[in-house]
């Protein structure tokens, strides 16, 4: 008779051990942390610098509509004026000085839209949604703030005041106006227009895919036989 494998002092069998299960999972393991850390960080310090420099330039924007005003209030055609005692009349009544003023305002605003994004794209040559919004909202608020400096460097808004002061019959300039409030949006929409019309010409280009293989010898060589495979190894 054989007697039965008892283990020594009661004690229970062993079972049996598997080595590579343990760094199986512990690399598995390792693996799904890494990966979670990786799509964490995704984008994370890249956004943040896009969006440091897309306030940045929204703001260096809407600061050049100063120049704007500027400009507007020298080019645009003022309104003349004369008054006698009692009224304040037109002094040419067929005059086109308003539109005159709409006018300069629109294609001004339009060679800012279009200077202000060719000067961004050739500093940092290449676009993006943060970029597109800075140059946006940055053009919108430099056409307001151009528009409220034209109007404060030009002549008085108190058109009575100024008559009496001039005195009757005396030729005077009436306020810098902006009949048409919509060519504020004209240097935004320039802007974006100008930054995707040069993103699509001058931007960088992605990798063009493969050309896929129409001539029918994907399972077979020149001479029409099929193509050998190398044996596997092992």
């Amino acid at each position: 008779m054989t007697a039965p494998l008892t283990p020594p002092d009661n004690q229970p069998p062993e079972e049996p051990q598997h080595p590579e299960a343990a760094p199986a999972g512990g690399h598995g393991s390792t693996a799904d942390h890494s990966d979670h850390g990786d799509h964490t960080g995704l984008g994370g310090p890249e956004l943040a610098r896009e969006l440091r420099e897309g306030a940045l330039i929204a703001l260096l924007v809407a600061v050049s509509g100063v120049l704007l005003g500027v400009l507007w209030n020298w080019l645009a055609p003022h309104i003349p004026l004369i008054a006698d005692t009692r009224n304040v009349y037109l002094k040419n009544t067929e005059g086109e000085e308003a539109i005159g003023a709409d006018g300069t305002f629109v294609l001004l605003s339009l060679a800012f839209g279009v200077l202000s994004t060719a000067v961004v794209f050739l500093i940092r040559r290449r676009g993006g949604i943060p970029l597109v919004v800075a140059l946006v909202l940055g053009g919108l608020l430099g056409a307001a703030l151009g528009w409220l400096t034209g109007m404060w460097l030009g002549p008085t808004p108190d058109v009575a005041a100024h008559a009496k002061q001039v005195g009757p019959g005396v030729t005077f300039y009436g306020p810098l106006r902006l009949q048409a409030k919509g060519a504020l949006l004209v240097w935004p929409i320039a802007a974006m227009l100008t930054q995707l019309a040069l993103t699509g010409l001058f931007g960088p280009r992605d990798p063009e895919p493969p050309a896929p293989d129409w001539s029918g010898h994907q399972g077979q060589d020149w001479s029409g036989h099929p193509r050998q495979e190398p044996p596997a190894e092992g």
